[in-house]
């Protein structure tokens, strides 16, 4: 009988265990990305959008915040922020290169900090 609660004990553990690592598939995230105008913000959607699993993008060009819905289970947050960077934009984890920064029009050229 102690084997059974014991054995019972265990599977419940491993069950709620398993439950945890449950990717959410429409995960909300909002998040800065450095960028002036209408070109920026259809490179920064385009960018985010190019990642398999991105749901909704919308960057607004006033506060510079990126509004994204994910499925984590297709991609992360840093899948679509190394995107993006690779455009040219910076976000608050992952720059742009140099060398990406430079390949922007001169209008889309932000302050870098």
């Amino acid at each position: 009988m102690k084997n059974i609660v014991i054995g019972m004990l265990l599977l419940l553990v491993s069950f709620s265990a398993q439950a945890q690592d449950k990717k959410n598939k429409n995960a909300k995230y909002d998040f800065e990305v450095n960028g002036n105008c209408e070109m920026c913000k259809k490179r920064i959607e385009k960018a985010a959008f190019s990642v398999s699993g991105v749901k909704s993008a919308v960057w607004h060009i006033d506060d510079h915040k990126l509004h994204l819905i994910i499925n984590e289970e297709k991609c992360s947050l840093v899948d679509v922020k190394k995107a993006i960077a690779k455009v040219g934009h910076d976000t608050e984890d992952i720059k742009a290169t140099d060398e990406d920064y430079n390949r922007l029009h001169g209008c889309c050229m932000y302050e870098r900090k």
